[in-house]
């Protein structure tokens, strides 16, 4: 596990450098040629150093051991990771859309060798970075936000590259910006579903993939316990599942018993629901003077 953990940290600062080096060269470009594709695609770039410069930031936090403080331990901090990055990257697609709609207003002539040049470069770091990411995609939020963030540089770049051959063949300015307006979009759709997920997570919502009355009849499968009620399901990382609620007994158990059916109620949501953190607090009514 150690082991795997320093892959990905590596990897992580690897994607660094290379999006280091393509957003300052690319931001150069920008201005010398006077492409606002170009300068978008830099400024997409720059998110992506910063969310994955977060991201190596919030994969170290997150290995921290839970103290009495922190008693939950770090690993929200990969999640947090992921909502700034969501958050900045929404943020600079709606500032490009305002200037690829100003550049519309007043089209201004671009050197596409610059452009072609530095997009072909772009898309040659980017690719790396996400062949580099490839095998961490899945181990949580904060990595797979990382990876759609060099994804989606790479295609920005192709888009660049597309936008530079345009003009360069037919001389069509208008271009620009358009390609920029693709870029942004693209960053909006993709962005988005991983803001959602952050912020659900953050507020402690219960996972899509867990039907609440699903997990109730499971519980009174086991054959001791009657009703199952003031239930709470949440996420600490996308990763791990939590899990409480009162369980209500048939018959009136000795502490020392209801381990038996506390172990049963572990392994069954821990198999079907993937849930690996449990707290049962145990109930017993008679039903004597009820109101039924």
């Amino acid at each position: 596990m150690a082991h795997n953990h320093e892959h990905t940290a590596r990897n992580l600062a690897i994607t660094v450098f290379l999006n280091g080096i393509i957003t300052i060269g690319q931001f150069a470009g920008g201005i010398i040629s006077g492409s606002l594709a170009l300068m978008s695609d830099a400024l997409h770039n720059l998110s992506d150093v910063i969310s994955v410069l977060l991201a190596y930031m919030a994969h170290h936090i997150g290995m921290r051991p839970q103290t009495q403080q922190s008693t939950f331990g770090y690993k929200r901090a990969e999640i947090l990771a992921a909502f700034i990055n969501a958050i900045s990257l929404i943020a600079i697609s709606v500032y490009l859309l305002v200037e690829a709609g100003k550049r519309f207003m007043n089209p201004k002539e671009v050197d596409y060798r610059w452009m072609l040049g530095l997009g072909i470069l772009g898309f040659i770091a980017n690719g790396l970075s996400v062949l580099i990411l490839q095998h961490n995609k899945e181990e949580n939020l904060n990595i797979r936000a990382a990876y759609l963030h060099l994804i989606g540089d790479a295609l920005t770049s192709l888009a660049v590259i597309v936008g530079a051959v345009v003009i360069w063949l037919f001389k069509v300015y208008w271009i620009d910006p358009l390609v920029t307006v693709l870029i942004s979009v693209y960053i909006f759709i993709h962005t988005y579903q991983i803001l959602k997920e952050s912020v659900e997570i953050l507020m402690q919502f219960a996972p899509h993939e867990i039907d609440q009355q699903e997990v109730i009849d499971t519980l009174k499968e086991i054959e001791e316990i009657r009703s199952v009620h003031h239930i709470h399901i949440w996420q600490l990382s996308d990763h791990k599942f939590y899990f409480e609620a009162h369980l209500v007994l048939k018959g009136n158990l000795p502490v020392s018993e209801t381990t038996v059916i506390t172990q049963k109620a572990k392994q069954l949501l821990k198999s079907r629901y993937s849930i690996t953190h449990t707290t049962f607090q145990y109930e017993y009514t008679s039903g004597e003077g009820c109101v039924c």
